[in-house]
């Protein structure tokens, strides 16, 4: 469900993305639009790995300085037929993890030094298969996918407005001067809320798969307790352009810890709130889900 959810949502995404073309800039100015998004967002693509480790500020682990890690990840990614991926480090006190990369073969794992702390050997390997199913998914790539459709729909609004909505809206009449202005302004918001959804229902996606590989839902559920609880209390220094990549948002320290999971909080988060994560994990145990 979670990824017809995932591709439902990118069709819209590139439904809106070829109404507004059209609506602003025709068949010209929207290919224009997404031909830069392409070049600019498959470009970080490429690279993902690096500006997300540099970011964090995350080292290589050397090979046997942390054995526990090396076994279990080395175990999880034989489970799942794919290459080790590299490993690093995080220098921070926060429990949280992210993998990256945009395949099996350049894929990399990071871990702080408080997730190690914090978890059990059972919640250590729970975050880990979440991470390696993020890696098995391509969830960077359709990331990157759905970045690259809203930041078109993005430049297409500023197209429209710095060239006096022209294209197909020549008529100038009042009505479509609402509309375009209308549209100008909801589309790129519109295309913000849809990757934030599709960001969450990746989440959703590891959390389920992980559990698959370990058999464990309820230590993922534990280690995504007290992680939460961590990421409330700990603030982490790391680029905000990567916060989406951890199995919990790092920044939510800094945003007052306790932040409500409905609403609009819900819509404009990139994760899912951590007590529906560990509700759908209590249900996978008991087999509901």
């Amino acid at each position: 469900m979670n990824n017809f959810k995932t591709a439902a949502l990118l069709a819209f995404l590139g439904a809106l993305f070829i109404g507004v073309g059209y609506l602003f800039g025709g068949t010209q100015g929207g290919l224009w639009a997404l031909g830069f998004a392409v070049v600019f967002n498959f470009g970080m693509y490429f690279f993902s790995d690096r500006i997300a480790l540099a970011s964090a500020k995350a080292k290589p682990i050397e090979p046997g300085t942390l054995p526990t890690v090396e076994s279990i990840v080395s175990s999880l990614a034989h489970r799942e037929s794919m290459p080790m991926p590299a490993l690093y480090l995080i220098d921070s006190p926060q429990a949280n993890a992210f993998a990256t990369g945009r395949s099996p073969k350049k894929a990399a794992v990071a871990v702080t030094t408080g997730i190690l702390e914090l978890l059990d050997t059972r919640e250590l390997e729970g975050v880990l298969a979440h991470e390696i199913s993020h890696v098995k998914n391509r969830d960077v790539l359709i990331a990157t996918i759905a970045a690259t459709i809203a930041a078109a729909l993005s430049f297409l609004a500023r197209m429209a407005f710095w060239g006096g909505m022209r294209g197909r809206r020549s008529d100038n009449n009042a009505a479509s001067a609402v509309i375009g202005l209308v549209a100008m302004i909801l589309a790129p918001i519109a295309a913000m809320l849809i990757q934030m959804a599709i960001s969450r229902y990746r989440e959703f996606e590891a959390d389920h798969d992980g559990a698959m590989s370990t058999g464990s839902p309820l230590a993922l559920a534990s280690a995504l307790e007290k992680i939460s609880f961590s990421t409330q209390r700990v603030a982490m220094d790391v680029n905000p352009a990567v916060s989406q990549l951890f199995i919990a948002d790092p920044l939510k320290a800094f945003e007052g810890g306790q932040r409500r999971g409905g609403g609009l909080a819900k819509m404009f988060s990139t994760h899912p709130p951590v007590g529906e994560r560990i509700e759908r994990l209590t249900q996978m145990a008991s087999g509901i889900r």
